[in-house]
C-alpha cells in the first residue's frame, strides 16, 4: 500500500507542476485550458467524489455478494478489501491521467453541450468518453486515458487477489472503466436538467 500511495503523490505532483490558464470557460465562453492545480482537484474529485464513494458501495457489495475475488470471503473484511482495492485503481488510474495529460495538454474535464438538440448530447457523451480537448481547445482522442486505463489495469495485477490477477480480467477491467466513464459523462450531461425539471415540479 506504501508504494502505491508514493505512486500516487508522485503522479500528482508532476500534474501541479504544469502550469496553463484559468480553467473552464471565460465570460465569453470561449475554452480555458485547466491549470496544474485544476488537474489535482479533478483527480481528487475523481477519487474521492461522492459519484466514485457510492460506487465503490455498489461495487464491493455485488463483488462481497457474488464472492468476488474469492480470496475476500462474504464478511465485512471481505467487502472492506474490495472497497479498499477499487478505490486503489480509481486513484491509480485518475493520478495516471492527470500526469501523462500534463505533459501533453490533454484535459479530462467533460464539459457538457447543454443548448444542443438531445440527439446530439448524447452522441456528446459518447465522443468525449473517449475524446478530450487539447490546449487550443480542440478534439482529439484522449490518449491519456486510454494509457491511465490500460496501465492502472495491468498495474493493478501486482496487488490483486491471485484469481483476477491475469491478462483477461485486466482487459475487462479497461471496457469497464471506459464503460464507467460513459455513465459519469452521462450523468454530467443529464443530470443538471432532470434536477432542475424536479425541482420545478416540485414547486
Amino acid at each position: 500500500m506504501g508504494c502505491r500511495f508514493l505512486i500516487f503523490v508522485v503522479l500528482v505532483k508532476l500534474a501541479a507542476g504544469q502550469s496553463s490558464l484559468s480553467p473552464g470557460t471565460d465570460p465569453n465562453g470561449a475554452y480555458q485550458p485547466i491549470t496544474g492545480s485544476g488537474r489535482v482537484g479533478w483527480a481528487v474529485r475523481d477519487t474521492l467524489g461522492l459519484p466514485s464513494l457510492l460506487g465503490g458501495v455498489i461495487s464491493a457489495g455485488w463483488g462481497t455478494e457474488l464472492d468476488h475475488p474469492p480470496e475476500y470471503g462474504t464478511h465485512w473484511l471481505g467487502f472492506s478489501k474490495r472497497y479498499g482495492m477499487r478505490m486503489t485503481g480509481i486513484a491509480t488510474e485518475s493520478a495516471m491521467e492527470v500526469s501523462l495529460g500534463a505533459l501533453w495538454g490533454e484535459d479530462p474535464r467533460y464539459f457538457r453541450d447543454a443548448g444542443a438538440p438531445f440527439g446530439a448530447r448524447v452522441r456528446h457523451v459518447f465522443k468525449f468518453t473517449f475524446f478530450a480537448l487539447d490546449r487550443d481547445g480542440d478534439a482529439r482522442p484522449a490518449y491519456a486515458r486510454y494509457a491511465a486505463l490500460s496501465g492502472s489495469s495491468f498495474l493493478s495485477n501486482t496487488w490483486r487477489a491471485g484469481s483476477e490477477a491475469d491478462t483477461s480480467h485486466a482487459v475487462e477491467r479497461i471496457g469497464l472503466g471506459f464503460l464507467g466513464r460513459l455513465g459519469k459523462n452521462a450523468a454530467m450531461e443529464f443530470w443538471p436538467d432532470v434536477r432542475a425539471r424536479v425541482f420545478h415540479f416540485g414547486r
